[in-house]
């Protein structure tokens, strides 16, 4: 952490993508990027908003890139497969970061697939599978470690945007840090990828954010590691669309006493994240936070489900439909529906944006561990049992109040 007395706009502050050639990541950088060329405004960060806004943040326009990935495509490749399939960037905000996609492209060395699933496909490069675990968490910590005395950064933050890994069968083994040490410098295989990225950083005190619904700082073992180092971290699994609705609205059924009998949600999108989630074993940890919230509001809910399907003409685009049945006075049946639409990516890359500006925010106040006023960013905020959205806000504004 820095000890410093530097404004956060003199410093220069790294961010790490964990996946940094998928589409969430690369539409984080061509957003970065084109607001630094005044190329777009910043519509849908939630840190260029009153109270968030008067924080002392690092800029936009400073963020240096680079990451981890095991796909070779390059980010100017995926930028224009964007383009052509989804339309989002358009073709002038791309050519004019092209030039900057390619030098970040440069800075992306090859990650690790253990225990990823589905997310790993015949063709992708990664770490050498016989190395021990020992052997990747040391690797990943050399390149965070070189990135940041490369380019000269102030911090270094790590954010895990990578695709959804299966669920880890018995987190429990791993609950203190000695147990997560033990299990490393035994070579556990059981360990996941995302755990790996997150203990690397935390270790070397690098604040760590899991965008994603793996496992990662969820971990008893790192999530001790962070208190007792003092690292800031946040997760899990990032709030963009119909479950940012659900926790929105349902807090409206429970305030009127209105009885919800049933909730039903159907979600249908078309990128790798869509591909990855037709493996049962990796979509349990997105539908189980995806539900979780709606039980969490609305503990009396009769029925809750939601079913995530691929869909692949849809590219980047999701869309999802949820049909509400609940009951009124005199015990009147009623019924709701709502469809959302939008792109995947375009949802999630200002919240990495915010992410990585509040958690640096965080290391520079030396306010380690957990941080709760983010939980209005993710589906199953680590640490904080409440999802009403309006309340989880309430603790991200309570938080820019005390530090202005």
């Amino acid at each position: 952490m820095s000890q410093g007395t530097e404004s956060a706009d003199d410093e220069r502050t790294g961010v790490w993508l964990v996946g940094a050639r998928g589409n969430v990541a690369t539409m984080s950088i061509v957003g970065a990027r084109a607001i630094s060329q005044g190329l777009t405004d910043t519509t849908g960060m939630v840190t260029e908003r009153d109270p968030v806004s008067s924080l002392d943040l690092p800029p936009v326009e400073g963020l240096v890139f680079g990451g981890h990935d095991i796909e070779s495509e390059s980010l100017v490749a995926r930028a224009e497969r964007q383009r052509d399939r989804n339309g989002v960037p358009d073709a002038d905000t791309l050519e004019s970061v092209q030039d900057d996609l390619a030098a970040i492209d440069e800075r992306i060395e090859v990650g690790t697939a253990v225990n990823c699933g589905a997310a790993v496909s015949e063709e992708s490069e990664r770490l050498d599978e016989s190395l021990s675990i020992r052997d990747v968490v040391d690797q990943i910590r050399d390149d965070y470690e070189t990135f940041r005395d490369t380019h000269d950064l102030d911090r270094l933050v790590v954010v895990n945007v990578a695709s959804t890994e299966p669920e880890l069968a018995e987190p429990e083994r791993y609950d203190t840090r000695d147990a997560l040490e033990r299990a490393i410098d035994d070579d556990d295989r059981d360990l996941p990828a995302s755990v790996l990225y997150a203990y690397a950083a935390i270790v070397d005190d690098h604040p760590f954010v899991n965008f994603t619904p793996s496992t990662g700082n969820a971990l008893g073992g790192v999530r001790e590691l962070a208190a007792e180092n003092g690292v800031p971290h946040m997760g899990r699994d990032a709030k963009t669309g119909e479950t940012l609705v659900k926790s929105a609205l349902a807090p409206m059924f429970a305030g009127r006493n209105l009885h919800v009998m049933s909730w039903e949600g159907h979600n249908i999108l078309g990128n790798e994240d869509g591909l990855v989630l037709e493996d049962e074993a990796n979509a349990a940890g997105k539908l189980a936070s995806k539900g979780d919230v709606l039980d969490s509001i609305l503990p009396d809910i009769g029925h809750n489900r939601v079913r995530i399907d691929y869909t692949p003409s849809l590219a980047d685009w999701k869309t999802a439909w949820d049909y509400i049945h609940f009951e009124g006075f005199l015990e009147t049946e009623m019924k709701m529906q709502f469809t959302w639409e939008g792109s995947d990516s375009a949802l999630a890359a200002p919240l990495v944006l915010d992410l990585v500006r509040l958690v640096a925010h965080a290391d520079e106040h030396d306010d380690g561990g957990l941080q709760p006023h983010l939980a209005s960013f993710f589906k199953a905020p680590i640490g904080v049992d409440e999802h009403d959205f309006s309340r989880q806000l309430d603790r991200l504004y309570d938080y820019a109040e005390r530090h202005r």
